[in-house]
């Protein structure tokens, strides 16, 4: 089952900007994007043998926690002997996490030239919004239903640790928390399965997010659409539970021109939709 980092094991930013430090890059040939020369993070404690969830699915929650918060940039070359030899682990658990990858849309596998972090897709992050928006607003629908006081009190010290980490411009611990909202809203409905469902499509969204944190989407504003939400379920109002979500989720559309305005390098080109997604 995937689920949120708790509270206890939310990491900590690794630089005061929690950006990852500029890297020299060199142009590959066949108009591939650039590769940092640069290792790749040491994970290896982020895996462990003795747990009983399968390696497989530990070295790929890992991976994509490294290419969200920038530590693995795109066009980062990836290879499974490095991953593997990083791990101690053979190299099938970590083809199994670099084919799940790929189907996120986060790596890219090249015949004869190699894996690499691919770029974010403007595209998929408007098709990733659009599906998570109708999943979770029906689940915010349904929570504000059936919520209980207990889990209204969670969701109270959710928020009160966002605002800690928001004083301290911890944006890794803030988009940790974040995550352990959204969680914590499908397990009051004992709905497991509607998180889980949306974890590889908004992976891009995820990507945008960390990029928007703190300037293009200042965390003050995204604690008080976290707080209209938990006021609407409080309430037992499930129209304005749904109306909180959709605004809430709404956000990357405002961030995400900014964002890739500033990160021009992160973005592949934007491809025109027949239908648009955004309203």
């Amino acid at each position: 089952m995937k689920t949120p980092l708790s509270t206890a094991s939310i990491p900590r930013s690794a630089s005061p900007t929690g950006r990852p430090a500029p890297v020299a890059t060199v142009r590959r040939r066949g108009g591939l994007a650039a590769a940092p020369r640069t290792a790749l993070p040491d994970l290896a404690a982020q895996v462990s043998l003795d747990s009983h969830e399968p390696i497989g699915a530990q070295i790929f929650r890992a991976l994509r926690q490294a290419i969200f918060v920038g530590q693995m940039v795109p066009g980062t070359p990836l290879s499974e002997k490095e991953v593997s030899d990083m791990f101690h682990v053979s190299r099938q658990p970590v083809r199994e996490a670099f084919i799940k990858l790929a189907e996120a849309g986060v790596l890219q596998v090249l015949p004869q030239r190699g894996t690499f972090v691919r770029k974010i897709s403007p595209r998929r992050v408007r098709e990733g919004r659009f599906i998570r928006e109708a999943i979770e607003t029906a689940v915010a629908r349904k929570a504000a239903e059936s919520i209980t006081d207990d889990q209204l009190l969670q969701l109270g010290e959710n928020l009160r640790d966002q605002k800690l980490a928001a004083k301290v411009n911890d944006t890794a611990r803030f988009l940790a928390l974040d995550e352990a909202f959204h969680y914590s809203i499908a397990q009051s409905i004992d709905c497991i399965a509607a998180w889980e469902t949306i974890q590889d499509i908004k992976a891009q969204m995820d990507r945008v997010r960390y990029l928007s944190l703190p300037e293009v989407s200042p965390l003050d504003l995204l604690i008080r659409q976290h707080a209209k939400i938990v006021s609407a379920l409080r309430a037992h109002d499930p129209a304005a539970a749904e109306q909180a979500m959709r605004a809430h989720l709404r956000e990357i559309l405002v961030s995400l021109g900014p964002v890739a305005a500033r990160n021009p390098d992160w973005f592949d080109a934007d491809e025109p939709e027949r239908v648009s997604l955004c309203t």
